[in-house]
């Protein structure tokens, strides 16, 4: 009987990493999400679960949670769709354009996210207030932003949109223009050019750009509470609401509330990643 080495039996069992040292950069940030991601949410999950489900169900059901869920998921959807327009849009000038102060209006797209969001919002609120600059012309029109859930609405626009710019602009600088050339030449209107030439490829980045934008809207706080007048069940928002919990030093009430933001977030957006998928196979 032939005896095989040890050393050609192990290549049986143990396939070698293209990456070196797989296992422990694996382990390493496998320990990493679980200590930052996932036992804050099973403590999240276990503190809910010791409520019952008499009284979770009864703060769930509750009308101003009920209406400072809306609100919250409400102005964050309607802040990413206004987003992804305006923000494909900005990336298309960005990459399609050569102009003077190109390079500023660039810069200035990442200045939300350096911007503290409290000076964000107290900026938003003074521009935005019913003797503002821009509050008062629109108060003469009838049009009142501050303290409603409009001014909510534009406060996420203004922190969501650098990540819809920044995701669709480097898959829009991969996209030759002699596609767009090419299309012309076989005859394609300029309707059909964006929607059967570019959106195929750029759908996977704006779905993308959609679910970050959504995402930081769900939990911002620091932006829109200035600018929200924060009533209940007018414009208050879900995580002043768990703030509020906390100061009356009613725990499980927070928690619970936290834990139906938390599912119904985590929802949406398995929601969004199973159309991006879709999206990537259907069309690269």
């Amino acid at each position: 009987m032939t005896i095989m080495p040890a050393r050609e039996a192990g290549w049986r069992f143990r396939k070698p990493s293209v990456i070196p040292g797989f296992g422990l950069t694996l382990g390493l940030s496998l320990a990493y999400l679980t200590l930052i991601i996932l036992i804050p949410l099973s403590g999240l999950a276990w503190r809910s679960a010791a409520l019952g489900w008499t009284d979770f169900w009864a703060i769930a059901s509750d009308r101003r949670t009920l209406n400072s869920l809306k609100i919250s998921f409400g102005t964050a959807v309607i802040a990413a769709l206004v987003n992804v327009v305006f923000g494909t849009l900005v990336a298309w000038v960005l990459v399609r354009y050569r102009f003077p102060g190109r390079r500023v209006i660039d810069a200035m797209v990442d200045l939300p996210f350096a911007l503290p969001t409290a000076v964000a919002g107290i900026s938003l609120t003074t521009l935005y207030a019913p003797n503002g600059w821009l509050g008062a012309p629109l108060s003469a029109l009838g049009i009142k932003v501050a303290y409603t859930p409009l001014g909510i609405v534009i406060a996420l626009i203004f922190i969501g949109l650098p990540f819809v710019v920044r995701t669709v602009q480097p898959i829009m600088e991969e996209i030759d223009k002699e596609v767009e050339e090419a299309a012309a030449t076989l005859g394609a209107t300029r309707l059909q050019t964006i929607t059967r030439v570019l959106a195929p490829g750029l759908t996977p980045a704006i779905l993308t750009g959609f679910a970050l934008a959504f995402a930081r809207g769900v939990g911002e706080y620091g932006s829109v509470i200035f600018i929200a007048g924060n009533l209940p069940n007018i414009s208050e928002i879900t995580p002043l609401l768990i703030i509020i919990r906390l100061e009356e030093f009613n725990y499980p009430a927070a928690t619970a509330i936290a834990a139906i933001m938390l599912v119904i977030s985590f929802a949406m957006l398995l929601v969004i990643n199973l159309i991006q998928s879709w999206s990537r196979k259907r069309y690269g």
